[in-house]
């Protein structure tokens, strides 16, 4: 079932068109991800009531909300800058919204307020104010400020950008897990793609105002739609040529400096063009050919990062692609210059379907 439903959305400025269809599920965690000037940030306006659509409804639990203010729409945001009120304690903060809704009892705030505190492990930090936090305390704090008031949906604006790489790991994985406690139907807006495929349920992928491909983490990883989206969402090596023949469920494709050997689609044929790619992590290297897939060139650089080596491989058709190696084979580790071959499995590779 729907909770929230955008439906023909559009918002039109001078030279910028923003077309939105969306079905956000009850109780999901729906990522938007995009990079900047992709209408991220207008569409949580448009979805909080601060913009106003040309045309198109927004409906929340199948009733249309198009001409509800944004006080009205029972809607929690958490900004990127948190923006906690510095003249208020972590209590005060967080019973804000409950006292605005004029609706619940000095005991019922009180209570909620603990209860909310003891989610995240931050009880008897009520008296302190937001210079005294840490920077995870002050986003856990705007969080509990959200969803105190229960609100029907939440807006996760970028939330985690202005923290350091693992307080950002750590506390993506506990707004996830409050996020199933309480069951809050969840709209997270971010340009990094791992933060999108740590924390959803689907994601929802937008180029230029426009949705590209909505999927699970996984969809959206294995079997991208289009060629930015493959680029977007993790590292991909892509490759066009024509199809020369199929046998035995596959295809050879001819390239202007190379044939490749792909598994079949029976939406494509003999004499077509096409597009396909393969990850990083699906080839390694080697000083002489090993797969059937095989694309000779050089060794440009590498970047090493922990777990992992990325070595760029400048090839004779003069693309550069990339290649994933764990670091227990440090073979190619400054070995910029070497020849050698990229290697990857027939399976490996996968078309991009035509949009």
């Amino acid at each position: 079932m729907d909770k929230l439903c955008l439906e023909n959305v559009v918002k039109r400025y001078d030279d910028w068109v923003l077309q939105m269809d969306l079905h956000i599920r009850n109780g999901e965690i729906m990522t938007l991800l995009g990079p900047s000037g992709c209408g991220k940030t207008t569409t949580l306006r448009i979805i909080a009531g601060f913009i106003h659509i040309d045309s198109g409804h927004l409906y929340l639990d199948a009733a249309i909300i198009d001409n509800v203010p944004p006080y009205d729409r029972n809607i929690g945001i958490v900004f990127q800058d948190y923006a906690l009120f510095p003249h208020m304690n972590v209590f005060k903060n967080i019973a804000f919204g409950m006292r605005m809704k004029k609706k619940y009892t000095k005991l019922q705030i009180k209570n909620r307020v603990e209860e909310m505190l003891a989610l995240v492990g931050l009880e008897g930090y009520e008296h302190r104010y937001p210079d005294q936090l840490s920077g995870g305390e002050q986003q856990r704090i705007a969080l509990l400020r959200s969803i105190a008031p229960h609100p029907d949906i939440l807006l996760l604006d970028e939330p985690l950008s202005a923290l350091d790489f693992q307080l950002r790991k750590r506390l993506r994985q506990e707004i996830k897990n409050v996020q199933r406690k309480l069951g809050i139907t969840t709209i997270y807006f971010t340009h990094d793609q791992e933060e999108a495929m740590s924390i959803s349920d689907r994601i929802t992928v937008i180029k230029n105002g426009k949705v590209e491909q909505i999927g699970t983490p996984v969809e959206i990883y294995q079997n991208p739609n289009s060629e930015y989206v493959a680029q977007f969402v993790g590292i991909s090596n892509v490759i066009s040529g024509t199809i020369l023949q199929r046998k035995h469920g596959r295809f050879l494709v001819q390239t202007p400096q190379h044939q490749f050997t792909i598994p079949a689609q029976k939406n494509y044929s003999v004499h077509e063009d096409i597009t396909f790619f393969f990850r990083p992590e699906d080839s390694f290297l080697s000083f002489q050919p090993r797969e059937e897939n095989v694309i000779r060139g050089k060794i440009v650089e590498h970047e090493y990062l922990g777990a992992e080596i990325l070595t760029s491989v400048q090839g004779t058709d003069q693309n550069v692609y990339i290649v994933s190696n764990y670091i227990k084979n440090d073979t190619f580790i400054e070995q910029e210059g070497r020849e050698v071959y990229l290697n990857f499995p027939v399976n490996a590779c996968k078309i991009i379907d035509r949009t």
